[in-house]
């Protein structure tokens, strides 16, 4: 089984890009909040890899941090969700966030994710909320809650969701009122 793999990024796409190793092209779907911390084409990196094997197909699934392939291989053992779901589930927000919310029974943060409804979700917390450990979930959380009210007002103003979310994942954890986290936002989208 392939667990990490190291050579050049020569192809970005919508959800995959390419690592060359020893003249052989990798395509390694991923997700959008990986995509966007992608070194620049040419550049030497290492992946954490889950290859997932189908009837008619072979699929390398990888990520940046040991952490969310962990995390990964957590959610296409729950009933009912498979890579590309988790995927989905993965690009909602940072791995350490998404972990929180299943620690904290959070349903609603899973739900942004295409295709997980309030079932969905309530099952994922079901099956891993016993499973993950995190010290910090609480203060997370509610990090994850000014950071859903803060993007909801940029999004209304006509910012881009995707670069919200970026932004607001780069903001200090130190911003603890909404105020604060709605100011840097708005600051960090301004210089993009």
């Amino acid at each position: 089984m392939i667990y990490t793999l190291r050579g050049q990024v020569i192809k970005k796409d919508i959800d995959f890009f390419v690592l060359e190793q020893s003249g052989i092209g990798f395509k390694v779907l991923t997700t959008n909040l990986t995509l966007m911390k992608l070194p620049a084409l040419g550049s030497e990196m290492n992946i954490f890899c889950f290859l997932y094997s189908r009837e008619d197909r072979l699929e390398l699934y990888g990520f940046l941090e040991e952490e969310t392939l962990k995390l990964f291989e957590m959610l296409i053992n729950v009933t009912g969700i498979g890579p590309k779901t988790a995927l989905a589930i993965l690009g909602v927000n940072t791995t350490e966030k998404l972990m929180a919310a299943i620690i904290e029974k959070r349903s609603d943060f899973l739900t942004h994710a295409s295709g997980i409804g309030r079932k969905t979700a309530d099952r994922i917390i079901l099956e891993l909320h016993s499973k993950i450990k995190l010290p910090s979930a609480k203060i997370l959380t509610k990090v994850m809650d000014l950071n859903m009210e803060v993007e909801e007002v940029l999004v209304s103003l006509g910012y881009k969701r995707s670069h919200i979310q970026e932004v607001l994942n780069g903001l200090d954890s130190k911003l603890k009122t909404l105020e604060e986290r709605f100011r840097a936002a708005l600051k960090a989208l301004s210089n993009l």
